[in-house]
């Protein structure tokens, strides 16, 4: 959540140190101004540097007011005039707690608003995938495992199952029920490695079933995969996503060192404690 005029302020000010400090940049680097630098292609209402300047941070501060929970709160007519008279060194028309005040009642009501329709998504998410789970556990070749993770064999491949606590080495996507992926590592042109322990719960179940070689889908209830919170911004609350994973090789981890031999028994002594 957020306090609007601080969304405000920060959209101003982080507009502009944005521009006056991007990395990288050198003196060596900067344009010459107005007129030597100018571009065919720019309007001709744009031909100074000041005028550029001008242009660019209120069409960076434009896009990020045209957010949907902050769009309809917002009169550009009134942004205009606030930021003229304020430029101009005017005295505002609203007192500072007149401002302060409904600042503070335009962001609770669009914090509100934000609460209520993740609240439906949340609800309308988990309403489809128990549908989907319901429909597609009659489906030939589906199987459901006690935890509620269903599977479907692709291909299967041999050797041995990994443990939860291999690294496994894989190429996989994942859809939305409305099949957008949103995630796919065919799509980067490489596999992914990581420990199977450290993935969503749906995963470190699922994958243990397969082995190298073979390809699984799963399909994964939200419980299994990102819960209530889900994963901004590709996957909403209570999402059941489906993946097609396919397992291309299982590394154990190296075994534990040798216990040294133990040392001959010492005198007994005062426990020290452990310093933090």
């Amino acid at each position: 959540m957020f306090k609007l005029s601080r969304v405000l302020l920060a959209l101003a000010c982080v507009t502009f140190v944005g521009a006056c400090s991007k990395p990288g940049g050198d003196a060596t680097d900067a344009k010459p101004a107005d007129a030597a630098s100018a571009d065919v292609n720019t309007p001709a209402d744009l031909s100074s540097d000041a005028q550029k300047f001008s242009y660019s941070i209120g069409f960076d501060i434009g896009h990020n007011l045209s957010q949907p929970q902050i769009k309809d709160n917002i009169d550009i007519k009134a942004l205009e005039k606030g930021l003229e008279e304020s430029n101009a060194g005017q005295t505002s028309r609203l007192t500072d707690k007149q401002r302060e005040e409904i600042k503070t009642a335009v962001s609770k009501k669009i914090q509100e608003k934000q609460v209520a329709e993740r609240a439906a998504a949340a609800q309308k998410n988990k309403d489809d995938g128990d549908k989907f789970l319901a429909d597609n556990a009659k489906k030939d070749g589906v199987k459901t495992t006690a935890s509620g993770l269903q599977y479907e064999v692709l291909n299967e491949g041999k050797g041995d199952h990994p443990k939860a606590t291999d690294k496994v080495t894989v190429n996989y996507k994942g859809t939305t029920l409305d099949g957008t992926v949103f995630d796919s590592s065919y799509d980067r042109g490489q596999p992914v490695s990581f420990p199977l322990n450290n993935v969503i719960p749906g995963w470190t179940e699922g994958v243990q079933l397969m082995t190298p070689g073979a390809k699984y889908k799963f399909y994964i209830p939200s419980k299994l995969a990102y819960g209530e919170r889900g994963a901004p911004p590709k996957i909403g609350p209570n999402s059941t996503l489906v993946f097609e994973v396919e397992l291309i090789s299982v590394n154990a981890p190296a075994p534990a060192p040798a216990a040294a031999p133990a040392a001959p028994a010492a005198p007994a002594m005062k426990m020290v404690p452990k310093t933090k």
